[in-house]
């Protein structure tokens, strides 16, 4: 079931890449060969900047899907965390240029021609990157993969984006120029903030942050633990996520005169009760401190 849910997201991402940069080099032609505006012109790079993030989000896809072997031992789930950052840091380039192209319009307003045609290419690039976005978001909800979600809303951020530059065109031929420069910045700061965003998340995955939904997850599977007759506590629960899974150690007391035999079946039904309860949690090692009860009251 994941692995067709990678599949699916796969095909989405490089399909979603080849659309962005065509709609991308159609707004740059068009914005800056025939209508000179500077919005138009920077929707079409980031349109450009978005189907790159796709296409690297799909790379990573593909190395996700790769078994685990003598050299990576874990697998190469992180390598979609670190798709999402490499990612992130190509779409804050992206801006810093927009905002620079954006702030010497603002300095020197100038009309835009034919703004309406303009408009309506813009149009109807929000249109499909709404589309797209949207679509691809749900999808990310049942593959739980951060860089999918990543993809979805940065598709979703362009539809939007687009949406401003036909407001900015409209206005503009209304004889608002200075329109045209305000909207570019405001498309430079939306992706600077949700770069900004997955670069903190993708960087605490990769260094085996726990915080967040991953302590509210090891609070409940130490809960789940101790539910199971047998365990007299669960002391110990480490996590760490790697792509859309998590991989985790449970440290669990038991009766000193616990056979071997015992333990595996309690062991057997923990894991069973964790992965029915939470499916993200790929692998759960679980160890055990036996406890002298026999004074016990």
């Amino acid at each position: 079931m994941k692995d067709n849910l990678v599949e699916k997201a796969d095909r989405l991402a490089g399909i979603t890449a080849l659309i962005l940069i065509l709609l991308g080099v159609i707004q740059i032609f068009y914005g800056e060969l025939i209508s000179k505006s500077i919005a138009l012109t920077a929707n079409g790079i980031d349109c450009i900047g978005d189907g790159f993030v796709s296409a690297v989000v799909w790379i990573g896809l593909m190395f996700f899907q790769k078994p685990a072997n003598q050299r990576f031992h874990y697998g190469y789930y992180k390598m979609e965390n670190l798709a999402s950052g490499f990612a992130a840091i190509v779409m804050i380039g992206l801006a810093i240029f927009i905002v620079f192209r954006s702030y010497t319009q603002l300095l020197d307003p100038r009309p835009v021609e034919t703004p309406i045609i303009g408009a309506i290419l813009a149009f109807v690039a929000a249109l499909i990157a709404l589309g797209l976005g949207i679509y691809k978001f749900r999808r990310s909800k049942k593959s739980k993969m951060g860089s999918v979600k990543l993809e979805a809303f940065n598709t979703i951020k362009d539809g939007a984006a687009s949406g401003l530059t036909v407001v900015a065109l409209i206005l503009s031929s209304l004889g608002f120029y200075i329109a045209d420069g305000v909207v570019g910045i405001v498309i430079a700061a939306i992706i600077v903030t949700i770069g900004f965003a997955a670069i903190k998340e993708s960087s605490n995955i990769l260094v085996d942050a726990c915080d967040g939904e991953c302590i509210d997850l090891s609070f409940s599977i130490k809960q789940v633990a101790e539910e199971v007759k047998g365990v007299i506590s669960a002391r110990i629960v480490r996590l760490r996520k790697a792509g859309p899974v998590y991989q985790g150690e449970l440290e669990i007391e038991v009766p000193e005169d616990m056979t071997i035999r015992e333990f595996n079946e309690i062991k057997e039904k923990i894991i069973d009760h964790i992965q029915e309860i939470f499916p993200e949690i790929d692998r759960c090692t679980i160890t055990v401190l036996k406890k002298d009860i026999s004074n016990k009251e």
